[in-house]
């Protein structure tokens, strides 16, 4: 299958280089000196599974430049999506797969909105990594795990085949989910309320989930998650939050949320889609979320000077 990665940051370069790894045909997308590390040297993963380096590697940052791709692996930032979406109608051909590893619920309603069901699947991934420096990503944490599925739980032959690439990958363990809403729904609970509390408390996991107080704000936001997930008819509940809350005294305790270190090294952060986009579903559907509101209320300053930077 012919890939192209959007978005070759941690997710999207870890993911991609496994793929290349295996002997897919793989298109990095890129740009600046991450570009020129990469068509130079190959892109370099170290990783706790075992480092790697894929040379060459293909990359460009010129859309008109790469073969219409069997799937479009998108793995920006949620604040990117607009611009993404943009170039994907650059990129996407007739039989083009979407595969979105974005963080939050609302990307998968634009996605749709603009290419339609039959170029959008649903998908999520765990794993730590991040950009070391040019054309070098670095997997710290987390057994890489990728899930995927149709946003209508009926089984395709794109996504068996999608799997069946997925499966000779060394490196990543893969499902095909049958209710991938769901799925999705569990990893933003997680992710929402670890990323918050981690942001607000400005403490790493294993600080703040020892802490009695900041324990009980943790579990308050995964139980506001669900409140508004049952609202928009999804079936998350106690045992949802009772497995958050065991799976995070399986992490380590140094662990950082992606949008918890882009806060506190004065990036701009996925703030807006994980828990303002929360706080507006909520709104809609007249539930309240009071921790969600309170974590906005305060990282919500530090976002406005890290986005007016230039």
């Amino acid at each position: 299958m012919k890939f192209a990665i959007l978005g070759t940051g941690g997710v999207g370069g870890y993911f991609g280089g496994r793929l290349a790894q295996a002997g897919e045909d793989v298109t990095f997308i890129a740009r600046g000196n991450h570009l020129a590390a990469i068509l130079d040297s190959g892109l370099r993963v170290d990783s706790i599974n075992g480092d790697f380096l894929v040379r060459p590697a293909r990359a460009t940052d010129s859309l008109q430049a790469i073969q219409r791709p069997d799937v479009i692996l998108l793995a920006v930032k949620a604040w990117q999506l607009d611009d993404a979406i943009r170039q994907m109608t650059l990129l996407a051909g007739e039989g083009t797969i979407i595969l979105p590893l974005l963080n939050g619920m609302e990307h998968i309603d634009a996605l749709v909105a603009a290419f339609g069901r039959e170029h959008v699947i649903g998908g999520l991934c765990r794993i730590s990594a991040f950009i070391a420096g040019a054309g070098h990503i670095r997997h710290v944490a987390i057994d890489p795990y990728i899930a995927f599925g149709e946003l209508d739980k009926s089984k395709s032959g794109r996504v068996s085949k999608l799997l069946d690439v997925f499966k000779k990958v060394s490196g990543v363990t893969a499902e095909a989910h049958e209710d991938i809403e769901l799925a999705m729904w569990e990893k933003y609970m997680l992710i929402c309320a670890f990323s918050g509390v981690g942001a607000v408390t400005r403490q790493p996991i294993g600080v703040f989930r020892a802490i009695p107080e900041s324990r009980a704000m943790f579990r308050r936001a995964l139980e506001e998650v669900v409140l508004v997930a049952n609202a928009r008819g999804v079936a998350l509940n106690e045992a949802s939050v009772q497995a958050v809350m065991k799976r995070i005294e399986k992490t380590p305790p140094n662990m950082l949320a992606s949008m918890q270190k882009d806060i506190m090294e004065g990036r701009p952060s996925e703030l807006e889609a994980q828990t303002g986009a929360l706080i507006r579903m909520a709104r809609a559907l007249s539930v309240s979320v009071p921790t969600h509101e309170f974590i906005y209320a305060s990282l919500l300053p530090m976002e406005k000077i890290a986005r007016a930077q230039p």
